[in-house]
C-alpha cells in the first residue's frame, strides 16, 4: 500500500505565522500614528484676538490705557497657552477708539515669541468718557 502524504501546514505554523503578520502590521500603525502626531506638532496656530475682541465689544464704555484686566483673564481662561495684551486709545473726540491687540505665545514672552499676532479694530462707545483731545472742526476754507 502507498501511504498518501498531505501536504498542509501545521496548526503551530499557522499560529506563529499570524503572530509575525500582527507584530509588523502593529509596528506600521504605531509608526503612522507617530508620524502624524509629529505632523500635526509642526502646524502653525493661527491665533488671534478675535476672542478678545468680541468680549470687548459688549462693553458699553471704553477708558484709554491698556485692556482691562478682566478681559485679558477671559482670554487666557480660554486660550491657556496665549497671552494677551493691548492698548486702548481715544483716535476722536466723538467716541472713536481705538484698540491695538497682541497676542503672543504665553511660555516665551511677548518679543521673542514663535507665534506673536498683532491686530487693531475700531469701535465706536460714544457713552465713553472723552478726553481732552480738542474738537476736530475745521475752518472753512476760504474761496
Amino acid at each position: 500500500m502507498q501511504e498518501s502524504r498531505r501536504c498542509a501546514f501545521t496548526i503551530l505554523e499557522v499560529m506563529i505565522a499570524l503572530a509575525i503578520f500582527f507584530a509588523c502590521t502593529f509596528g506600521i500603525l504605531a509608526l503612522v500614528s507617530q508620524s502624524l502626531r509629529q505632523a500635526r506638532a509642526l502646524r502653525p496656530i493661527n491665533m488671534d484676538a478675535r476672542s478678545a475682541i468680541a468680549l470687548l465689544s459688549l462693553t458699553n464704555q471704553l477708558a484709554e490705557g491698556p485692556i482691562p484686566l478682566e478681559i485679558v483673564e477671559a482670554f487666557q481662561r480660554e486660550n491657556p497657552d496665549f497671552a494677551l495684551m493691548g492698548e486702548i486709545r481715544q483716535v476722536d473726540t466723538n467716541g472713536l477708539f481705538q484698540v491695538d491687540f497682541v497676542v503672543g505665545n504665553a511660555s516665551s514672552g511677548y518679543e521673542r515669541s514663535a507665534i506673536t499676532v498683532n491686530s487693531s479694530v475700531l469701535l465706536f462707545r460714544p457713552r465713553s468718557q472723552q478726553t481732552g483731545l480738542g474738537p476736530t472742526i475745521r475752518p472753512p476754507r476760504m474761496r
